[in-house]
């Protein structure tokens, strides 16, 4: 499994699919390439949504206070196409957001700065009015480098610090 994991389910595989690759064609060319873990490769996508985790509970928490105090909001965020729709199900709080950006619906992704002008286009953002929170320093750095101010995600206490300081919460 390990082998697997670092040698073919790995990031590269996976951002693939965050771009837009077929999900279904991927597994496809896997059991083509790799018949000897065939079944492991239909597993690992018929079983998929049990390799999601939970929510950051203190972070959802932050989410519905800028949602109260009608702070707009925006996601982005590097995901298939094909398997969004499960996060979707699972997750209520992605409907606090005002419009939702997914890198495999656009075929655009995190660093990439056409994924943050896409994003702001589409819902009419002038970037110094953004304020940018992830998890992943690249994507943080492509912000920065268009004018959008950013957190580097590490722990719920911390963003609402930050947030505080804006005046984004009270």
């Amino acid at each position: 499994m390990e082998t697997i994991l670092a040698d073919v389910l790995n990031h590269d595989w996976n951002i693939q699919r965050d771009a837009g690759d077929s999900w279904p064609d991927a597994i496809d060319e896997l059991v083509a390439a790799y018949p000897q873990w065939a079944d492991i490769f239909r597993a690992f996508d018929a079983r998929w949504p049990e390799t999601i985790g939970g929510a950051h509970e203190g972070t959802v928490e932050i989410l519905r206070e800028l949602k109260a105090a009608g702070v707009p909001l925006y996601a982005l965020s590097n995901w298939s196409a094909q398997k969004f729709p499960v996060a979707e199900e699972r997750f209520d709080w992605l409907r606090l957001f005002d419009g939702i950006v997914v890198s495999g619906r656009v075929k655009l992704v995190k660093p990439d700065a056409a994924i943050f002008e896409y994003l702001l286009h589409a819902y009419d953002l002038k970037t110094g009015d953004v304020f940018f929170i992830d998890d992943h320093e690249p994507n943080i750095v492509a912000a920065r480098d268009l004018g959008i101010h950013a957190h580097h995600f590490r722990d719920a206490i911390p963003l609402r610090g930050e947030l505080v300081a804006r005046e984004l919460l009270a």
